[in-house]
């Protein structure tokens, strides 16, 4: 595989593997699934022809055959199958082991983000993800459905019924809970109208749906979040009904005096608002505006995360041990100001001195160092970028995010995404964690692997989500002024 052959003897091979796959021996066929997921990314039409025989093996017994199947089902889904797909995947996800729910609803939300056929088609999906593993999703799924179901105007009425309706039936997916209560608060109205032609016949009346905001805000199974999106929704129907508003005030009032520090304050400020400023409530609690999705850096960041493993697979890139990642981390904590220094990379081993005896790839010398550049600031919240250029890989490039907290609350569910333009390759590495801790704790630091071939000045996107004193927070801004020496 790694070994440079014709087009027509991978393809050999690949079928040779494929009927490995009906093996009875389940050494060989994880063997099989091993090797057509390195393949997949180079022969990937070959290895599309056994997906039948790949979805078969999702149902094998065995938890490592599981697992490989699952990841091998993942990297096959393209724009022609991705219906197919994601059906087989949300059947297993219904049944599968639990320590592979969390990775297949993960996978099958990428997916789903990458290749939607239609906007329609990706709500739904979504919801059934919610709907069956809502505890397993990643934090930022209820983000980015209410960006997509903010962003599809012409679906408002279609996704508040399904996921009122979705609400009614179970209350203990928390994701799920969230995402519904903010569609109902934002399009409460869209609901008491009459039929919506996308769905069946649903007839609400306004005390209904009180009453179901109401259970999730006495629920034992709701979390703080979930009911500070209820309480929120309650207020924004407010504006919303046209019945007495008596009761969403009675129940805004109980609040006044919860233990939950967040949900009192919000509370108090309702209570605020309807006793002193109701002549502005109205249009305190307006709709949220329609949101753009920047669909292109999202398509760019999808399509980079599935080519940019082979590219850098080929490139001699060298690893770092785990002390010079310990040594990074502590080096990092000398101080916050945001000037971080790189810490310069140890002495060569006696195997990296073999390596050069053998004339193979090996470790570079210290590139020269190229200055940290700040790209954010908020509420004690920072984000500094520091460069490596390997000496050995001259298009590549490695950026350290670095993210410090020197505010008095803790920055959680912390998440950091990156998009650059299709000429560059970018790889995401795993953060070191999603809590950035408050006065100057631990940073969250993460790797970002940038190919840059043609030599082309270097633009780079960012989007943060992360929660902040009780509050969701979303930031999405463009990095032009990267020092020359990125990409020079």
């Amino acid at each position: 595989m790694d070994i440079r052959s014709a087009a027509g003897l991978r393809v050999l091979a690949v079928n040779i593997l494929g009927r490995f796959l009906l093996n009875s021996d389940k050494n060989i066929r994880y063997v099989a699934l091993t090797s057509l997921l390195r393949l997949v990314q180079s022969d990937h039409s070959a290895v599309q022809r056994h997906r039948p025989t790949v979805v078969e093996c999702l149902r094998d017994p065995d938890a490592s055959l599981c697992r490989r199947a699952l990841e091998l089902s993942l990297a096959l889904v393209n724009s022609s199958n991705v219906r197919a797909m994601t059906q087989e995947l949300q059947s297993f996800l219904e049944s599968c082991p639990h320590d592979l729910r969390a990775d297949c609803a993960s996978g099958i939300l990428l997916a789903a983000e990458r290749f939607a056929p239609t906007k329609r088609w990706h709500i739904d999906t979504i919801l059934r993800v919610l709907t069956t593993a809502g505890s397993d999703v990643r934090d930022d799924a209820v983000a980015n459905l209410t960006q997509l179901i903010g962003g599809a105007q012409e679906l408002h009425a279609y996704s508040v019924r399904r996921l009122y309706s979705a609400l009614a039936q179970d209350i203990s997916q928390q994701p799920l809970v969230q995402v519904a209560a903010w569609c109902i608060g934002e399009y409460g109205d869209l609901l008491l109208e009459g039929s919506c032609e996308e769905t069946e016949p649903l007839q609400v009346e306004e005390e209904e749906v009180l009453a179901l905001l109401e259970r999730v805000l006495q629920s034992h199974m709701s979390l703080p979040a979930t009911r500070g999106y209820a309480l929120t929704a309650l207020m924004k129907l407010s504006t919303r009904l046209r019945g007495d508003n008596n009761r969403i005030r009675q129940v805004v009032s109980i609040y006044g005096s919860c233990l939950d520090v967040e949900l009192q304050q919000r509370a108090v400020e309702y209570n605020t608002l309807f006793r002193k400023y109701d002549h502005m409530r109205a249009a305190v609690l307006e709709k949220m505006p329609l949101v753009e999705r920047g669909g292109s850096q999202v398509d760019e960041e999808a399509k980079e995360s599935k080519e940019v493993p082979r590219l850098l697979e080929a490139a001699p890139i060298p690893t770092e041990p785990e002390a010079s990642k310990l040594l990074d981390l502590l080096d990092l904590l000398d101080g916050t100001s945001g000037d971080v220094q790189q810490h310069p990379p140890p002495d060569p081993s006696p195997e990296g001195t073999l390596i050069h005896l053998l004339d193979l790839p090996c470790a570079p010398s210290a590139p020269a160092p190229i200055p940290n550049l700040k790209v954010f600031e908020r509420e004690g919240l920072q984000l500094i970028l520091s460069f490596v250029r390997p000496t050995g890989t001259p298009a590549l490039l490695l950026i350290t995010v670095t993210a410090t907290n020197i505010s008095e609350g803790d920055v959680t569910h912390f998440i950091c995404q990156a998009a650059v333009p299709k000429s560059f390759q970018l790889q995401l590495q795993a953060p070191s964690g999603d809590t950035v801790p408050a006065q100057g704790g631990l940073p969250v630091t993460q790797l970002l692997r940038i190919l840059n071939p043609n030599k082309a000045p270097l633009r780079l996107k960012l989007r943060l989500t992360y929660n902040h004193f009780g509050h969701l927070v979303q930031e999405i801004f463009e990095v032009n002024n990267l020092p020359e020496e990125t990409w020079q």
